[in-house]
């Protein structure tokens, strides 16, 4: 557990994990991956329906922020969750969400 009140230097590493999972198309290959034991970028970018360049910079982002690791196996790279504390982060968040849309399902429901 990290101490309270964060330093700056916390704050900001914080940040930037933070940023790394900012963007719908990493969220889409972070939840491709949990139910994978690996992918590569091709299979990943037929799942998204993006292009491999489009996919292959996610990755990188993913990879340098420490959620994903990469292994080489020939000519291709295969990617799998290395942190395993980004499907806490997932599910905290997707759990909030579920209660504010039921919230507001009720509000405009009732």
């Amino acid at each position: 557990m990290m101490k309270s009140p964060l330093s700056p230097d916390a704050a900001e590493l914080i940040a930037r994990r933070f940023r790394a999972l900012s963007d719908p198309t990493r969220l889409r290959i972070i939840d491709l991956l949990r139910t994978r034991e690996e992918a590569s970028v091709g299979e990943l970018t037929e799942a998204l329906g993006a292009s491999q360049q489009n996919v292959s910079k996610h990755l990188s982002a993913l990879l340098a922020g420490g959620f994903v690791a990469r292994r080489k196996q020939g000519t291709s790279s295969l990617y799998r969750i290395a942190d395993p504390g980004v499907h806490e982060i997932c599910e905290g968040v997707c759990a909030g969400i579920e209660t504010q849309l039921a919230e507001l399902e009720a509000v405009l429901g009732g």
